[in-house]
């Protein structure tokens, strides 16, 4: 089986777990693809930790969660120092990051600083303690899950750690005749278990690194760059998009060709993620429009206004 239609298993594999959510196991797929992270942000029983440890299952790799509290520190996650009596120096002892997959549950209930020691690693892929460097992955994913509708307890990311995310999903309820389904098959019990890895963690580098290879035209990477303008020069938004933000959708909408078999970009590749990739890295300037709601319905209002290439 070539690695096109493993990619094709893997996403109908997940799909099976999360039922009725097509559109959210591609997006997640499109991060893991293109070198990204995932910040699912949603009310809890969605199915948020579920749709992480399918895809971790998929994927013949190491796998590691983290439920974050107000007390964990930045070494319960990135690791320790240690004394080793016998050799007389001190050791690392790698955490929960050293992992192809990490899952970060509620990321929002840990204090500042040990999001920035966990967003540190996600940008810089590597891990440095008492002089040395570890490298994490390839490949390398977090998947951190946040509840947006709790405050008491939690840390907001701020704008710059909200950036290191390549994508905001969100999965939201599922209809009534898919909820039927979830209440009659319970696939977090029966299949989740049972689920198969479909793809190694080497096979899934050589399709990222074939994520770099995919060719975007000239007209596509201007509509990129005119979403970009816009958001900068809105009336509604404090912050635009960064060169980050703009690259992030370069790279998720080629990592979007290679998931449907394409070798090119196409102009729908862009308008399907935009949202997902930048709504969440521009702040809007009204203090009722915080930086999920309103932003996000600003940058939807800006998408209607530029013309999309044909």
């Amino acid at each position: 089986m070539d690695l096109v239609n493993k990619l094709a298993v893997l996403r109908r594999n997940v799909q099976s777990v999360l039922l009725g959510k097509a559109h959210v196991v591609d997006q997640v797929l499109v991060a893991l693809l293109a070198r990204g992270h995932v910040l699912l942000e949603d009310v809890p029983g969605v199915g948020k930790t579920i749709l992480a440890r399918a895809v971790a299952k998929s994927i013949k790799c190491d796998f590691s969660r983290i439920q974050l509290t107000p007390d964990m520190l930045p070494s319960d996650i990135l690791g320790v120092s240690v004394y080793d009596s016998q050799s007389g120096a001190f050791v690392f002892k790698k955490g929960p990051i050293f992992a192809h997959v990490l899952l970060a549950d509620e990321v929002n209930r840990t204090t500042p600083r040990t999001q920035s020691a966990l967003l540190e690693a996600m940008n810089e892929f590597q891990v440095s303690s008492d002089g040395q460097t570890w490298t994490l992955g390839p490949p390398f994913l977090v998947i951190a899950t946040q509840n947006p509708c709790e405050f008491q307890g939690t840390y907001f990311l701020p704008e710059n750690q909200l950036d290191r995310f390549m994508i905001r999903v969100r999965i939201g309820y599922p209809d009534k005749e898919t909820e039927r389904q979830i209440l009659t098959l319970q696939p977090s019990r029966t299949r989740l278990n049972g689920l198969e890895a479909v793809m190694t963690a080497e096979e899934l580098v050589e399709m990222q690194d074939r994520v770099l290879t995919v060719r975007i035209d000239d007209e596509i990477l201007e509509y990129i760059l005119d979403i970009t303008e816009a958001t900068r020069r809105s009336s509604e938004l404090s912050m635009g998009l960064s060169p980050r933000g703009s690259l992030a959708l370069t790279q998720a909408s080629r990592a979007a060709a290679v998931l449907d078999g394409r070798d090119y970009v196409v102009p729908d590749d862009v308008r399907s993620l935009a949202s997902a990739v930048c709504a969440h890295r521009i702040q809007a300037k009204s203090f009722h429009d915080d930086d999920s709601g309103g932003a996000e319905a600003i940058f939807e209002k800006i998408l209607e206004t530029i013309p999309i290439p044909q």
